[in-house]
């Protein structure tokens, strides 16, 4: 997806900030578009999917640490701050949790992610200096790309990171997948199956192949991918 919208429930916050303040700092830090403030809280946003996830992973540790701030004072005082100067610092914890110097963030689609350590795994391939690592959550995985070392070039990390988006972007045009479903086959029609995607595999070299106990993803260029099921 080019676009996703989301709504956002801000009324947490309502106690620690003025929440105009703390939306147009948000604003200065993101490419995100948000929609009018209603009085319940709630704002809409519209970004990129990446963006979105940055942002509710922002906000989700930003509303915990309020949690604990909270607990933490209510055992020493019963005067709470006020909320302006809670505001104070937004703006540079905002930038770093985006845009960390030496630690940058790329979301992709799982599939995708398989695809391309597959079939571009010079992607990820960094020097020395550099390392990356995922964690994969059903059908997003997240790659947090580091700078190690006190030797590693600080642009590094962004280089890497832009290199696996633009080709994120390049496959997302093309990439297509169909899904053999095992629904209520005996283990032996499994294997069957299995074996069927094996021996048609070779005339289909650029399409993968991810077989799962309760099914098999058929992934590549769409009209391949089609013939590719149509004869398996």
């Amino acid at each position: 997806f080019s676009s996703v919208t989301c709504v956002l429930n801000m009324s947490v916050f309502k106690e620690q900030f003025v929440l105009q303040d703390l939306i147009k700092e948000i604003k200065k830090n993101t490419d995100l578009s948000f929609g009018p403030l209603e009085s319940s809280g709630h704002i809409s946003v519209e970004g990129s999917f990446p963006d979105i996830k940055l942002l509710r992973d922002f906000l989700l540790l930003k509303a915990k640490s309020l949690s604990e701030k909270d607990k933490r004072e209510k055992g020493t005082s019963h005067q709470r701050p006020g909320r302006r100067q809670q505001q104070h610092g937004l703006t540079t914890e905002m930038s770093n949790f985006v845009h960390d110097g030496d630690k940058q963030v790329v979301i992709l689609d799982t599939d995708m992610y398989h695809y391309m350590k597959s079939f571009f795994p010079r992607t990820f391939i960094v020097n020395d200096g550099t390392v990356i690592s995922d964690i994969t959550d059903g059908d997003v995985t997240t790659l947090y790309i580091e700078n190690a070392g006190s030797r590693s070039d600080a642009g590094q990390a962004l280089r890497v990171k832009k290199k696996i988006e633009n080709w994120s972007i390049k496959l997302n045009k093309t990439l297509r997948k169909e899904r053999i479903n095992f629904k209520e086959h005996t283990r032996d029609e499994k294997q069957r199956y299995r074996r069927a995607c094996e021996s048609v595999k070779p005339h289909y070299p650029s399409v993968l192949i991810i077989s799962y106990d309760t099914h098999i993803d058929v992934i590549g260029n769409s009209s391949e991918v089609f013939e590719f099921t149509k004869k398996v």
